[in-house]
C-alpha cells in the first residue's frame, strides 16, 4: 500500500515537471516570469516577483540633459548638465523636474519661484505643453529681462530634446497672456539660442 502511494506520487510529481517543461514559452521552468519548484507533497509553488528588478531598472534609464539657468547678472542663460532617471515616456518632466530644483552652481541664479510645480508636460508633434500651477504666476517677482530668463530658461531646456521645437507654457492647463506683463505666451515659442552663453 505504501509502495502505491510513492509510486503515485512519483508518477505525479514527474506528470508536473514534464508539463512544465513541454511550455515553449517557459523554458526555465517559470511561472508569470518568477522562478517554480515542486515540495515533497506535488504541489508546485511560485517565487513571489512576478516582473523581476532587473526588468524595473531597464524600464528606468539614465539620461544626460541640458539645463538652463540665467548667469548672475541676467544676460545669458549658462547651460547645466545634468543626468536624470526616466523612461522614454517621462523624460520631458524629469527635465522640468531637474531645472525647478535650482542651481548652487557659482555665477548662476535660479529665476523661476520655488513655489512653482510642473503639473505634467505634453508633447503633441514638435510642441511641448508645460502645464505649471499658479504659483509660477503668483510668486515671479523678476521685471522684463527675469521674464525673459525664466521663459528662456524652459524653452531651451525642452528644445535641448532634438524632437522639440516650440514650447507653449500653461499656468493650470490654460494659455495665458504673459507672466508678468513682457513675454507673450499666447503662442509656442521656439528655442531662444541668443540667451546662451
Amino acid at each position: 500500500m505504501k509502495r502505491m502511494k510513492y509510486i503515485l506520487l512519483a508518477m505525479m510529481t514527474l506528470a508536473l515537471l514534464v508539463t512544465a517543461g513541454c511550455d515553449p514559452n517557459n523554458e526555465k521552468g517559470t511561472v508569470n516570469g518568477s522562478s517554480a519548484s515542486v515540495s515533497g507533497n506535488g504541489a508546485v509553488s511560485a517565487g513571489s516577483a512576478a516582473v523581476s528588478s532587473a526588468d524595473k531598472k531597464e524600464a528606468a534609464k539614465e539620461l544626460d540633459i541640458k539645463v538652463y539657468y540665467p548667469d548672475d547678472q541676467g544676460l545669458k542663460l549658462v547651460a547645466v548638465k545634468r543626468t536624470i532617471k526616466t523612461d522614454a515616456a517621462g523624460k520631458y518632466a524629469a527635465a522640468m523636474k531637474s531645472l525647478l530644483t535650482g542651481t548652487k552652481q557659482k555665477g548662476q541664479t535660479t529665476i523661476i519661484p520655488k513655489q512653482a510645480k510642473v503639473k505634467s508636460v505634453k508633447v503633441k508633434g514638435d510642441t511641448a505643453y508645460v502645464d505649471f500651477n499658479q504659483d509660477l504666476v503668483k510668486h515671479f517677482t523678476g521685471g522684463s529681462t527675469g521674464e525673459e530668463m525664466l521663459v528662456g530658461s524652459v524653452v531651451n531646456t525642452l528644445t535641448e530634446f532634438p524632437e522639440i521645437k516650440k514650447v507653449q507654457i500653461l499656468i493650470e492647463g490654460n494659455k495665458v497672456e504673459t507672466l508678468g506683463g513682457h513675454v507673450d505666451l499666447t503662442m509656442p515659442i521656439e528655442r531662444m539660442s541668443s540667451l546662451v552663453k
